[in-house]
């Protein structure tokens, strides 16, 4: 079949040509982009007598046809069409006849494409940074209800010091109050508008781009014709900030399965959100969690992916460009399946205190909080230090803890030791005495969480 821009040349291509050429089987999920931004293009034609203005409503009013054919079903993609682009136009003129092919003037697919994809990625990283705001206030809920249960704080993955889990889970909102601020900086830089900068120097026609960009709801447009067909900079920030918070997302979700794993058993997932096992009846398997920190990786494919296509291309448009949609739109669909999931597993895990309690009281992580007392009593805290690790190894080696050694056996390494030792390395003390600001005490928690949802306006 001839395509629409045959001219130059017959515009007749080779059925595997086609095939590798066409991007409509991808980029057609941006219909309602490309026919929005249609409508608004034919009304600035109109706007500036470049078409009449009745010709312009009737582009307008076959665009919205179309979209409603389109969302209706009743329209379904000709996948024999190049891209999307092509499509739209295509239906248009067979409905319109001449007019439908006014509908190009001062415009090209380059800037059109830059267009639906501006305008698409700006409503998937607002509906992204809602459902992250989602996981947030689950978290936020989560924190409030354990600020008090007590659990050991790991380094190395070796047990350190004591915290609640109400602070833990506040470190993974913190980064994901980053990961919002990074995804509305992306909108920031993102809603400038391209079209009307052609194919890439412009136009000879008296257009109006600040008119269609305002139409749009874009903040301004591009000012370098050149630059507005060229640029991906705004995917590659999207997938960058995408990446990130798969990262997060992936790390939490390494926790979650190292803690619901026998050795740990301190939360229990709903049975909604895990599997058994084919073999072994016993199984509850954390296949979410695993599936999540599995599609992190993908998630870096798609940034490098993008990058590496990226790092060679001159000035302008490229066919090469066309890559960018697989890239986003597979990070868009892995952030929308990610984010879904992971917050009604987080809203229905159950909480095993107990477990926790026994598990902090096991590793000696009030050793820091025995030194320091040490150290309040006046000796140098080197010297405290070394105290503390023989009295640790004295544990260990006779099955004992340091909240069950006598004090003679405590004043045995320092007469410093008396009996208000025992209310000083108990492990509620040790947390309570976190007193400074970011710290584990609950008043601290309470602080980080209000914190939180005074920033985001969280009620």
């Amino acid at each position: 079949m001839a395509k629409m821009w045959a001219g130059r040349t017959a515009g007749n291509t080779d059925s595997i040509a086609d095939d590798f050429n066409s991007s409509i089987s991808f980029d057609s999920r941006m219909y309602r982009q490309d026919i929005t931004g249609s409508m608004a293009h034919a009304a600035m034609l109109g706007a500036k007598n470049i078409i009449t203005q009745e010709e312009a409503q009737t582009l307008i009013d076959g665009l919205d046809g179309i979209l409603s054919d389109l969302d209706s079903g009743k329209l379904e993609f000709d996948m024999s069409c190049e891209d999307i682009h092509m499509f739209v136009e295509q239906v248009l003129t067979e409905r319109l006849g001449d007019v439908g092919k006014k509908l190009h003037t001062a415009r090209s697919r380059n800037d059109q494409v830059a267009l639906d994809l501006r305008m698409y990625l700006r409503d998937e990283i607002n509906t992204i940074r809602e459902k992250t705001e989602k996981l947030i206030v689950t978290l936020l809920d989560a924190a409030e209800k354990h600020k008090a249960v007590i659990m050991p704080g790991y380094t190395h993955l070796q047990r350190a010091q004591p915290i609640t889990f109400g602070h833990h889970l506040m470190a993974y909102v913190m980064m994901l109050t980053r990961d919002c601020d990074r995804l509305r900086d992306c909108n920031k830089r993102l809603n400038q508008s391209p079209i009307g900068s052609c194919a890439l120097a412009g136009t000879t026609y008296d257009t109006d781009r600040r008119f269609e960009a305002k139409k749009l709801g874009f903040d301004g447009i591009c000012m370098n014709s050149i630059d507005g067909v060229s640029d991906r900079d705004f995917c590659v920030e999207f997938l960058s900030a995408g990446a990130t918070l798969m990262m997060h997302l992936s790390r939490f979700s390494e926790e979650i399965i190292l803690w619901s794993s026998w050795e740990f058993k301190f939360i229990e997932l709903s049975d909604a959100y895990t599997t058994g096992s084919s073999i072994m009846p016993q199984k509850k398997n954390p296949d979410m969690a695993e599936l999540i920190r599995g599609k992190t990786g993908r998630v870096y494919g798609d940034l490098m992916a993008l990058l590496t296509t990226l790092k060679g291309i001159p000035l302008a448009y490229n066919k090469d460009m066309q890559e960018d949609k697989e890239s986003v739109f597979d990070a868009v669909d892995t952030l929308h399946m990610c984010l879904d999931v992971m917050t009604p597993m987080i809203a229905t895990m159950s909480v095993r205190a107990d477990n926790m309690k026994k598990a902090a009281q096991g590793g000696f992580i009030n050793a820091t909080d025995l030194a320091d007392y040490l150290v309040k009593k006046g000796m140098p805290f080197r010297s405290a230090y070394k105290i503390s690790g023989q009295l640790v190894g004295k544990c260990i080696a006779e099955g004992k803890v340091l909240e069950t050694l006598t004090l003679d056996e405590y004043r045995a390494y320092s007469e410093l030791f008396e009996e208000d030792l025992y209310n000083d390395i108990a492990l509620e003390t040790c947390v309570e005495k976190r007193i400074s600001e970011g710290g584990t005490s609950v008043t601290s928690v309470e602080a980080q969480i209000k914190y939180v949802k005074d920033i985001m306006n969280i009620k």
